[in-house]
């Protein structure tokens, strides 16, 4: 078993990245062991699987950051539940620039980081910031033998539009310099209002400027999904009404992953 690395990213925010990848890990837990990795400093995927808001002061010197600063992440994993963990992030995540060049390490320093664990999970599923920042790069550039892939969120917002292009950019240059099996899994439409008549043009653009790229799946604004943040995965009675839209995405993630994993 060697993890298959999944990174969920857009340099915007508000597209769901959080949520989608936090409920992405929960859904592939549910049958394989799954690695949540926080890579946004404000720490919304740590507080979202964990229930816990007070990230600076629960993880503090327990997160990503110095997961990636000692080239190991095995001290720094906490158990959500059967089949399923993370590694967390909070406020100090926005150091590690800094930190990395002090200690001279380069955009394969994540993929050190895991290198312990790779064998120990069968997917690396990954929160990114909405920038296009070392804490985007990093695991984007992280190799896997069973396969890199990005997910490319979008809100149908002419400004998430606009970012595209810049994100497929960071990925080509990730894939020429240091993750020969990076792959472009998709791009998923989020947190998108049906009563919206402008997604329709949005969806024809999508398709038209990136042919075969777009999932079927759409994820659409639904109160009960929002509502996982408070309520959580256990003991929710409205928890299958919050996955509605999630679990056909999942599915069809699998199916392209599958697809497209490198030859042995």
């Amino acid at each position: 078993m060697t993890a298959k690395i999944v990174t969920f990213g857009i340099s915007k925010g508000g597209c769901s990245k959080s949520t989608s990848s936090g409920i992405t890990s929960y859904l592939l837990s549910q049958e394989e062991k799954v690695l949540a990795i926080d890579m946004d400093g404000q720490g919304n995927l740590t507080s979202f699987l964990t229930g816990e808001y007070d990230i600076c002061s629960i993880f503090e010197e327990k997160s990503i950051l110095e997961a990636i600063l000692n080239e190991d992440a095995r001290s720094y994993i906490i158990k959500i539940k059967e089949n399923l963990d993370l590694i967390p992030s909070n406020d100090f995540l926005a150091t590690l620039p800094r930190r990395m060049y002090e200690k001279g390490l380069k955009l394969d320093a994540l993929q050190k980081a895991l290198e312990p664990v790779m064998e120990d999970y069968d997917w690396i599923i990954i929160d990114t910031p909405p920038a296009l920042s070392e804490q985007t790069v990093l695991p984007l550039s992280t190799f896997s033998e069973a396969g890199s892939y990005a997910v490319v969120m979008f809100d149908g917002s002419m400004f998430a539009y606009y970012a595209i292009p810049k994100f497929l950019e960071i990925i080509e240059g990730a894939k020429e310099r240091y993750n020969p099996t990076l792959e472009t899994s998709g791009i998923l439409f989020s947190l998108i209002d049906a009563r919206a008549k402008e997604n329709d043009v949005m969806e024809e653009a999508i398709e038209e400027d990136y042919p075969g790229l777009k999932f079927q799946s759409i994820i659409r604004r639904k109160a009960a999904t929002r509502r996982l943040a408070i309520t959580g995965f256990e003991e929710n009675a409205e928890l299958k009404a919050a996955l509605e839209y999630y679990i056909p995405f999942v599915k069809e993630l699998k199916e392209r992953v599958h697809k497209n994993q490198p030859q042995r």
